[in-house]
């Protein structure tokens, strides 16, 4: 396999340079199994993120090839015959070759307070309890793993890092179809905002690239239609 790797430090003025590698894979090892191969045995100053390695955590997302994707994820035989060109993820500043600074990113998911507000009491003793029905209206959503590829794809975002990004609507979306949680009010006004809601253009990137096969685009949607029934007029209300 043949790779083709942005280096960069934060420190290093100037533009990013690209060095080449060569690794044996089996077809079935995947472009993380390449990564570890290339520090271990050629350049143990290559930087870049990962954890569980199965698609569970989310830190090695990358560019690669040009989509944004979880290296733990493809397949060496999947770009088989190619060169494969590894990038850190667009649109956030870069700490070293493919690590990328997610601190806006993370504090942007902590904006929409993914977290069940509770406002009454329940009974003494009880759980605040969800029948199968209505927490299946959430499963999707829950998959998220926080990755970022869907915000690192997203041209709206590329255009304003104001947005609010996929990412943290997909968030805002499992709490608000939460029927534990007791904030909608605050959580609709919240998302009624060009940098919000009404932000995403339904460009679809999010919801091809996420490793997670959730309906980013359509939870969205949904959200704007529950700020359109609840303010009635709809966008023309909040958004003068």
């Amino acid at each position: 396999m043949s790779f083709r790797i942005r280096r960069q430090e934060a420190r290093e003025p100037g533009p990013p340079r690209f060095d080449s590698y060569r690794v044996s894979a089996a077809p079935n090892e995947r472009i993380l199994d390449c990564l570890n191969r290339i520090r271990w045995d050629q350049d143990p100053t290559l930087a870049y993120r990962m954890s569980c390695a199965h698609g569970v955590c989310g830190s090695d997302a990358m560019r690669i090839n040009g989509v944004c994707a979880l290296a733990c994820q493809k397949l060496a035989k999947d770009y088989a015959g190619t060169e494969i060109l590894l990038e850190p993820l667009p649109g956030f500043a870069v700490q070293k070759d493919l690590m990328v600074d997610l601190q806006p990113f993370f504090d942007k998911v902590s904006f929409i307070k993914p977290y069940l507000q509770a406002m009454t009491v329940p009974p003494s003793g009880r759980e605040r309890t969800q029948s199968a029905e209505d927490q299946k209206v959430l499963d999707k959503a829950l998959r998220c793993i926080l990755c970022a590829c869907c915000v690192a794809s997203c041209p709206v975002y590329e255009e304003d890092h104001a947005f609010l990004g996929p990412a943290s609507l997909v968030w805002a979306f499992r709490f608000l179809f939460d029927t534990r949680d007791e904030a909608r009010m605050e959580r609709l006004v919240q998302l009624n905002s060009p940098k919000a809601a009404w932000g995403c253009r339904n460009h679809f990137n999010c919801t091809r690239v996420c490793p997670k096969e959730i309906p980013v685009t359509r939870s969205i949607n949904m959200i704007k239609r529950e700020i359109q029934k609840y303010f009635e007029e709809g966008k023309g209300q909040e958004l003068k």
